[in-house]
């Protein structure tokens, strides 16, 4: 049987959410840190639109990471991230993922790289990023979680870029009136799921 492999780069926040998945599950597989600067060729053969994570596994190849997260979800899911039994949830984690894919990815892109779009100051871009975070501050508002007393697909999916957003001034998250998203955040980072995955390896 042939090796899985997941083709990865430790800083990427689609990587960081398909290694979690992954690690979650429980899959074996073989991680290779890529460089973004030198893409390895076989990684490059399988994928060649060039971006990670890219997971090769029984000669499929799945190269976007929220289908490499249900992948590995349909291989084992313990704790129930998919929140099977509860259809509203399932709608609203599609809803809150394909927001923070699309639209919030947008903001945080600009506001992190100002300087690239100087049609606006950073504290606009910021702004526009701000309205999905008081969103999440809402759902917070019941239990620790987005969508559930536990963790869900929808927590994982966009931890990583909430994590990107609060980096980029992390003096500004502090003074946030999103105390709850604060907290949910710092638990991820304390998290042996996430510090695992974030290992130096």
């Amino acid at each position: 049987m042939s090796e899985t492999l997941l083709f990865s780069f430790r800083r990427c926040p689609y990587a960081m959410r398909a290694r979690m998945a992954l690690r979650y599950s429980g899959v074996a597989l073989r991680i290779v840190e890529v460089s973004l600067k030198a893409k390895p060729a076989e990684m490059l053969a399988l994928s060649p639109k060039g971006t990670v994570p890219v997971l090769c596994v029984g000669g499929q190849v799945i190269d976007e990471s929220l289908a490499i997260m249900h992948w590995a979800l349909a291989q084992n899911d313990p704790e129930d991230w998919l929140l099977e039994a509860d259809p509203a949830a399932q709608r609203l984690m599609a809803q809150l993922i394909g927001e923070n894919d699309q639209a919030f990815k947008v903001h945080l892109n600009r506001y992190k790289y100002a300087e690239r779009y100087p049609e606006q100051p950073m504290e606009h871009y910021r702004a526009e990023g701000e309205v999905f975070l008081r969103q999440l501050e809402g759902l917070l508002a019941q239990r620790d979680y987005l969508l559930a007393d536990h963790l869900s697909l929808a927590d994982v999916a966009l931890m990583p870029f909430i994590r990107q957003f609060a980096h980029v001034d992390r003096e500004w998250f502090a003074t946030t009136p999103y105390p709850r998203l604060q907290q949910w955040l710092q638990r991820f980072l304390a998290a042996p799921l996430f510090t695992a995955v974030m290992a130096k390896t």
